[in-house]
Parts: C-alpha cells; structure tokens; sequence
C-alpha cells in the first residue's frame, strides 16, 4: 500500500510539474520573488530617487535596463546607481546611420548553434539597407545580412510574432517627380522581409503590387500572422500572411548559401545581391476581414473576439465603436465617447494583461471597461465599466462668474478646456506586467513649471497604491516617454532643437534620516564626465 501511495504521489508530482507547478521550479521562484518586490514598491517608506540625469542632441532609446544614445552608437546600464557604460563606439557615418532597432531575447528551451545566442542581442536595420545583429552588452556585430540593392529602402522593423518572427518594412517607393511627369508608373509600393529569429533565418520577401491590393494603399502590417494594408479612404483589410507565404512562394532560400535567381547568381544576404523576392502574389488572397474606420485606427482584442473602430467621418473623431468579429454587430453599451473638449483627443485601446478588458482614457478619466454576456441572452455582449480612475481636481475653479475684491464682478467669455494645462490631466497610461501594476502619468502645470507625478495602481480595481513625484519640470508642449521597469522609472524628454534628456529613478529605501537630506539633495547635485558624455548626480 505503501508503494502504490508512493508510485501515485511521483506521478501527481510529474503531472504538476509538467503543468508549471513545480514547487522548486525557478517560474515559481521569480513569481515569488517579483511578489515581494511588488510589496517593497508599494510600501510607504520606499521612494524612488533621481540618481543620475544626462542629454543628447540625438534620440534616447530605452530597452530592457540599457540606454542608448548616439544612434545606438553609446549603450548605459540603467541598473547601476551610477551610469556604467557597456559600450561606446566612435561615432558612425550617414551611410552607417541605424533606422531602427528590436531587442532580441534568447528563446526558453531551445538548443541554439551559437553561445552568443543565449544572450541578449540588438536587430538595427542600416539606412544603407543592413541587417545587423549587434551584442546587447559589448556592440560586437555577431552577424551581418545585406538586404537589397537601390530598388528599396528597408526603413522599419517590427515583430510579427514577438521574439519568434520578425518583419523588414521598406519605405514607400515614389517615383522621382521626373519620371511622374513622362507618366512612368511605379506598380511596387512597399517590400517586406521577414525572418525567423535566433537563429537567424531567412523565411522570405514580398512585394505589395498596387496591382494586386489596389491604388490607394498607404501602408502595410503584419502581426500575429495577420497581414493589415490600409489604404487611404479609411479602409482596413486582413489577410492571412502565413497562407500567402505558402501559397506564393517560388523558392525557398538559406541565408550563406549560393543562389541563382532570374539571371542572377550570387549568396544569399551577401553585397551586392541581398535577398531575393521569392514570394510573388499574383493572385489577390482570399480576405479574412474589412472595416472602415477614421485615420485606419483599427484594434483587434478581448474575449470573445471584439473589435474598436471610429466611424469614418471627421466629426465622429473621439468616438468609438466596439463591434463583434464574429458577424459585426455592436455591442450593447458599445459606442464610447467622452465627449470632452480638449487640445489632445482621448485614446481607447484593449489592456495589455491579455485579460480582454478594454482602457479608454481621456483627459481627466481613465475608465477600464469589460465585456460580458447580456443577461438572458449569451449571444449578445455588452460594454460594462470595471472600474474608473479621476483625476485629482479638487482644487480647480472654473466658475463662469468672479467677484474681485472690490466688488466687480467679472464673467468669463470661455470656459477651461479639459486638458488644460493648470488641471491635473492624464499624460501617460502604461501596464507593468511582471509586477501587475497599472501605471499612470498625471500633469498639473504651476506657474511657469509643470509637475508631473507616476501612480502604481492596482491592476483589478484601480487603487492607489504609491505615487512617485519626477522632479524635472514637465512642459506639456515636449514630447515625453515615461518607463516603469520593476524597481526602475525612466523619463526621456524630447525639447526644441532636437534636445533629449534623459531621468533615471531607482527604488531606494529611505531612512528618516535619507528624507531629511532630500530636500536639500538638487543643490548637491553634482557633474561628472564618463566616457566623453555630461551626467548630473
């Protein structure tokens, strides 16, 4: 009996194990481990501290705990509480000059060819139409592909499915205004590469022929496998990009080795013939969906399958509609507007968390929104709120008539606008997933100065867990981004004259003693120079 009991409690065990519930399993241990971090963050004596500050004249980029500046040519890690630079390459050239880059992660449980594919590495994508892969912590190149020739200009990357499948987008092809004048006519409006990643290999190229999908495209996707061509009337339409590939590929091609193709002999992803365009449609492919919607905003999510549109007319702009993909119809409660009057129009989009829930936020609200089953009738769904976050405007005074202290009375010919800049407005809404929080970046402009805070709320119903104060001045007229990186927050401002700055905050356990010593911390800020480039302590 004793045995079998045995035998039954090993074969539990496996089942669990095999399910993720491994007790000792090191899933199990970071979940823990990002719990207790999730506890220290929201916990009253912990703040989070600028620790060092540094500008550029050209873009900031923040990937997973680096910074790089100088077109990718500087890397810093973000993790130390002073900056320590990764690398630093001379300065490039134009024709060097990178477009666009994707982090790549090594892939869990796969064998792979190479040691250096178990770590972390950078995809840039070269203006001379280079695709390198770049060591995320020296900028060693570890591999090189040439792309094409002068027919295209690869300009984009982006991932059809993330870490797995990448995409190479080329800029739209336009004639030179010569050639239009002598009616030349250019067919080709885009090419794309795509490739599976780590390792590297080249899946195949297309072309997007006006020919085949019409006149009026303006740009292409591919995501989840889903081809998207847009086109300039407001039209949206998807078609299944897996099935294309198979449908129309000529030939399969590997990347180093020895090809002839159309006359050509040369190797694949080698100068000067690059890749060949193996994929040709010839045929228009079967549509899987169409929808017509404003500016092409088209959003695909929640459970079951829902869709976000904005009818296609100017005047229906901040209005959104939330359809059923399965046969169009719209949702009970399934048209959203705010109907609030301001400069920056509202934005609506599905939560990040996978948990089908939709966030529609607006100047001074943020509402989270569900879909569920009508009751007494589960073919039907409605739109219902979740939970609602306000912005704090207690303080704010908007009366259309004031009494001065004289006694005059004075009345206002207009009323305040909903994101104006002297009432908290919502800037930023963002999702940390390893953690669970919601983040939010609220703005109130004091004077001549903007103050901006970061609140971490809870993801099920929105309360207010911690607030973080950024102590640069917010000028609602910049371009910011804001990052919320487990125990790291990262604030990159664009100003005029292509001026960026860049603000790190770590989490740090303050004494009582550490509180007292911040207020007079920005007159002891001090400068430092590292590897040729300013930081300010």
């Amino acid at each position: 009996r004793a045995s079998s009991r045995g035998a039954h409690n090993v074969c539990r065990l496996l089942s669990r194990r095999a399910h993720g519930f491994y007790a000792r399993d090191a899933g199990v241990a970071h979940r823990i481990n990002l719990g207790l971090l999730r506890k220290m963050i929201c916990q009253e004596s912990t703040k989070f501290k600028n620790v060092w500050t540094t500008h550029s004249a050209s873009p900031i980029a923040y990937e997973r705990g680096r910074i790089y500046l100088d077109n990718y040519q500087c890397c810093i890690s973000s993790v130390a509480r002073e900056p320590r630079i990764l690398y630093q390459k001379p300065k490039c050239s134009k024709s060097e000059k990178i477009e666009d880059a994707l982090l790549l992660e090594c892939p869990l449980g796969e064998m792979l060819p190479s040691p250096s594919d178990y770590k972390p590495s950078l995809i840039v994508l070269t203006v001379q139409n280079w695709l390198l892969r770049l060591s995320a912590d020296s900028g060693e190149i570890l591999e090189k592909i040439y792309l094409a020739g002068s027919c295209c200009k690869f300009r984009y990357l982006s991932w059809d499915t993330p870490q797995e499948v990448m995409v190479v987008k080329s800029a739209q092809n336009k004639l030179p205004a010569a050639a239009r004048q002598v009616s030349i006519q250019q067919s080709v409006l885009f090419y794309l590469a795509v490739f599976q990643v780590l390792p590297l290999s080249f899946i195949g190229m297309l072309e997007i022929n006006k020919k085949i999908f019409g006149n009026s495209v303006t740009d292409v996707a591919v995501s989840n496998g889903i081809l998207i061509v847009m086109y300039s009337t407001g039209l949206v339409r998807l078609y299944n990009f897996q099935a294309i590939c198979k449908q129309f590929m000529e030939q399969p091609f590997d990347l180093g080795h020895e090809f002839n193709w159309n006359g050509q002999v040369g190797v694949v992803g080698k100068y000067p013939f690059g890749l060949p365009c193996n994929i040709k449609i010839t045929d228009t492919p079967p549509l899987l969906f169409e929808a017509s919607s404003l500016e092409n905003a088209f959003q695909i999510g929640g459970y079951p399958w829902h869709y976000i549109i904005t009818p296609n007319k100017k005047k229906h702009k901040g209005v959104f509609h939330i359809c059923s993909l399965k046969d169009n119809a719209l949702a009970k409660n399934g048209i959203q507007d705010m109907q609030c009057c301001s400069l920056e129009p509202d934005w609506i989009y599905f939560h990040p968390d996978m948990s089908g829930r939709i966030i529609h936020v607006g100047p001074n609200l943020i509402k989270v929104l569900k879909l569920k089953e009508v009751k007494n009738n589960t073919d039907q769904v409605e739109v219902a709120e979740d939970f609602t976050i306000v912005a704090n405007r207690e303080n704010c005074v908007n009366n259309a008539v004031t009494v001065t202290a004289s006694g005059r009375v004075v009345k206002k010919r207009f009323n305040l606008l909903d994101d104006d800049p002297e009432q908290e407005t919502f800037k930023i809404v963002d999702y940390e997933d390893e953690l669970d929080l919601l983040s939010t970046v609220a703005v109130t402009e004091i004077g001549a100065d903007g103050k901006a805070h970061l609140d971490f709320r809870c993801n099920d119903h929105g309360i207010l867990l911690k607030s973080i104060p950024l102590l640069e001045s917010w000028d609602v007229t910049y371009s910011h981004e804001v990052y919320f990186d487990k125990d790291l927050v990262l604030h990159i401002e664009q100003k005029p004259n292509r001026r960026f700055s860049c603000y790190v905050y770590q989490m740090v356990c303050d004494t009582a003693k550490d509180d007292e010593r911040s207020s007079h911390e920005k007159a002891e800020r001090v400068f430092c120079k590292k590897g040729g480039r300013l930081f300010e302590y």
